[in-house]
């Protein structure tokens, strides 16, 4: 049995599922009674028979304002979410706002481009932009991460109600150490694979310690993980949106393209082309809710926050869980409490 989870944030319609069904019929498919996740934003369409690819294909052709996730019914409840950080956990490219203090940001974007589309090799693209920021001093970066790190939309809700269900939850980077340490903390992940930046008097040396993480990494640590938690791969999601992160989102049991390059998106199982990472959770069956808690024991107020359900009144009524917190891999950055300083919280 597979599911069609159908998420629209400005109003999934009966008419967006009318479409859906017809297009499985179409595609060979057999579908089921459609299961709302969130009546208005995000509903299941079980079928049988046809292939993912296909029904992804034929699914967003048919609807082309509302995201599709196609996947084994069985295997939607992931126990491993493996993620890029620049583009996808926050809303920049670290490096091309690093270089913005350097005044060079146009110089170094195109390169940024040109590597997440997969037209230069990565480690060579790495290795000229960083050369470019030599003599930049280590002060630019908390400055950065104060003034243009932001968190993407959904990032904390995601990380944070997958691992309050036992998941594990890695980041990993071509990116920075100086960036993914404290985004990591402050999205909830367990820690952060990145690349360390020299620096020698104060000042940004132009060199990336070596060896690199690139996409060779990103696929290994997706392998490691589900070794050390002892899953299969099917249960994990990797979420990314440039060419680095194409050979772990293979991988993955569900790999994702989150508002991806062209060759992202077509290597992946799922495409997010619209809404925010809140789209995994209904991917995974998590609806939304919300529920009312005193604050500070002044006020109530409402707080919005994500129920793992059955029904969609066991969804709307079950209580948060404290999100548990797993012991680190042995490989990889730890993310200290120290982390969290300088990096705002926004729209997550």
């Amino acid at each position: 049995m597979y599911v069609a989870t159908l998420v629209r944030a400005d109003g999934l319609t009966a008419g967006d599922i009318a479409a859906a069904s017809d297009a499985l019929v179409q595609a060979g498919c057999v579908p089921g009674a459609v299961q709302w996740i969130e009546p208005g934003a995000a509903a299941d369409l079980p079928f049988t028979g046809g292939d993912l690819r296909m029904v992804r294909s034929v699914l967003e052709a048919a609807l082309p304002t509302v995201d599709v996730i196609a996947q084994v019914a069985a295997d939607r409840r992931r126990k491993l979410i493996i993620a890029d950080m620049d583009s996808t956990m926050i809303t920049v490219e670290c490096i091309d706002e690093l270089a913005d203090y350097a005044g060079i940001k146009a110089q170094v974007a195109e390169v940024t481009e040109a590597a997440m589309r997969g037209e230069l090799d990565f480690e060579a693209a790495l290795d000229a932009r960083v050369a470019l920021l030599g003599g930049l001093d280590s002060s630019v970066i908390a400055r950065c991460l104060a003034e243009r790190v932001h968190l993407m939309p959904g990032a904390r809700a995601l990380v944070r109600t997958m691992r309050a269900d036992g998941a594990s939850a890695i980041l990993v980077s071509g990116g920075f150490t100086d960036f993914a340490d404290p985004v990591a903390a402050q999205i909830g992940f367990e820690r952060a694979v990145a690349n360390r930046l020299a620096m020698a008097g104060g000042r940004l040396t132009g060199t990336v310690v070596k060896p690199i993480v690139d996409s060779a990494t990103k696929r290994e640590q997706l392998l490691t993980e589900v070794a050390r938690i002892g899953c299969a791969l099917s249960g994990a999601l990797a979420v990314g949106d440039g060419a680095n992160d194409i050979p772990m989102i293979e991988a993955a049991g569900l790999g994702v393209a989150y508002h991806a390059k062209p060759k992202t998106a077509a290597a992946a199982d799922a495409a997010i082309r619209h809404g925010d990472l809140t789209v995994l959770l209904y991917a995974q069956g998590y609806a939304r809710r919300f529920q009312r808690r005193r604050a500070c024991c002044r006020s109530i107020s409402r707080h919005r926050g994500w129920g793992r359900g059955r029904s969609a009144d066991e969804q709307n009524h079950r209580q948060a869980e404290t999100p548990r917190r797993r012991p680190p891999a042995p490989t990889g950055r730890r993310v200290s409490a120290s982390s969290k300083r300088h990096l705002p919280v926004r729209g997550a």
